[in-house]
């Protein structure tokens, strides 16, 4: 589980990076504009991106957790090993 944590962390912090940095530029571009909702709502919207992209990223590695899982202990009377 460790190593699992780990490249998880390492393909977020990945993909955070590139969508932090492509979603600065954009908000750089947007504030050279006169008024602050068009920089504002840039910003906001690559924060729920990022937000939405990590959640999914997670539930994705759960499920191919259980899934892993679910091929090792085929019979449900097993899973209780998995708590001891």
């Amino acid at each position: 589980s460790f190593l699992l944590g780990a490249v998880t962390s390492m393909a977020s912090g990945y993909l955070g990076m590139k969508v932090a940095v492509y979603s600065n530029v954009r908000t750089t571009v947007s504030a050279q504009k006169p008024g602050w909702t068009d920089c504002f709502n840039t910003a906001f919207r690559a924060g729920a991106v990022m937000g939405f992209a990590l959640c999914g990223l997670g539930m994705l590695m759960l499920y191919l957790t259980m899934l892993v899982f679910r091929a090792h202990y085929p019979n449900p009377k097993e899973w209780i090993y998995l708590t001891e």
